[in-house]
């Protein structure tokens, strides 16, 4: 980790230090990751469209109602993300 950016920094200086710590944070995928809201899932297959227009990074589950297994079933593509669920189930989604 880099050190603290110090306000009496001369700009030659402080330019690289302010890309070397944000370029990771700007560049990671979490930072363009997409929410959606109140996904309803069934017990078994469910076909979840994701809006994000490119091939799919990754999910993460932010809510759920009940208890339930759920995972993903096949690979990531443009359009959508398949999930299987052992449980009848109302869930939030972070996908990036």
């Amino acid at each position: 980790m880099s050190a603290p950016l110090s306000s009496k920094l001369p700009w030659e200086l402080a330019n690289p230090l302010w890309a070397q710590t944000l370029n990771p944070i700007i560049n990671s995928p979490l930072s363009a990751a997409s929410i959606i809201e109140n996904v309803v899932l069934i017990n078994g297959t469910n076909i979840i469209p994701h809006k994000l227009n490119r091939l799919m990074q990754g999910w993460f589950l932010m809510d759920i109602n009940g208890i339930a297994s759920i995972y993903r079933s096949l690979p990531f593509n443009n359009k959508t993300l398949t999930l299987v669920s052992n449980a009848a189930v109302t869930i939030g989604l972070g996908v990036f």
